[in-house]
């Protein structure tokens, strides 16, 4: 039997994950959280086989949360289940600790067939990229946004969606002089002026649609 713990910020998403792995007898959802910091605390309370994981979540979010967990646990089997399939995404992910990557628009079965690969040590990702090709077709844009920290890249892509930073700043519980600066650091880096600039990098490199 393979425990698990879910963790998205919509309770519609979670039940409708827990409906698509009723059907495998070997899987048992132990616990549920909608944020990172609910997941930080039932993974060091629960210790589950695998933690399935959203990326996008108000708080710490999920790849902070992953950092987290990982950092404590060396061992943990964390697969992210996402909205976003765009390889930066999948990139962030694995760097943070997860062990696999599965769109949200996948099939039970794959859903399923993700959770006992990682279950048993090894990497699932749905669709592999050619790592010579990605390397091969890797911009500095694209490097520098590879480099961002957690928080740091929830701002960027909230900033591409065309949120204001009080919005931001509600959204991720942070302070609005925070997320001012975060905004400034992120221009800095990417050498652009504006939030348009910003906004045409992360759709060059489908981080958000148009």
């Amino acid at each position: 039997m393979i425990t698990v713990i879910l963790v998205d910020d919509h309770t519609v998403v979670r039940a409708g994950f827990k409906m698509l792995l009723s059907i495998d007898e070997n899987i048992n959802i132990i616990a549920e959280a909608e944020r990172g910091e609910q997941a930080l605390r039932l993974y060091a309370d629960k210790q589950p086989d695998v933690m399935v994981m959203d990326i996008s979540m108000a708080g710490i979010g999920g790849l902070e949360a992953m950092r987290r967990i990982v950092e404590s646990d060396k061992l943990a089997k964390i697969l992210v289940f996402s909205v976003h399939d765009e390889q930066v995404f999948i990139d962030r992910a694995m760097s943070a600790g997860a062990k696999g990557f599965i769109s949200k628009s996948s099939a039970a079965s794959e859903l399923s067939n993700a959770i006992h690969t990682v279950a048993q040590g090894r990497i699932y990702l749905e669709n592999p990229a050619p790592l010579n090709e990605y390397y091969a077709h890797k911009t500095n844009h694209q490097w520098i946004i590879q480099q961002f920290a957690p928080r740091e890249f929830d701002v960027f892509v909230l900033l591409a969606k065309g949120q204001t930073a009080h919005k931001i700043a509600s959204e991720l519980s942070l302070g609005y002089k925070t997320i001012a600066n975060y905004s400034t650091q992120i221009k800095k880096k990417l050498n652009v002026s504006s939030v348009a600039e910003l906004a045409h990098i992360a759709v060059l490199y489908g981080i958000v649609n148009h």
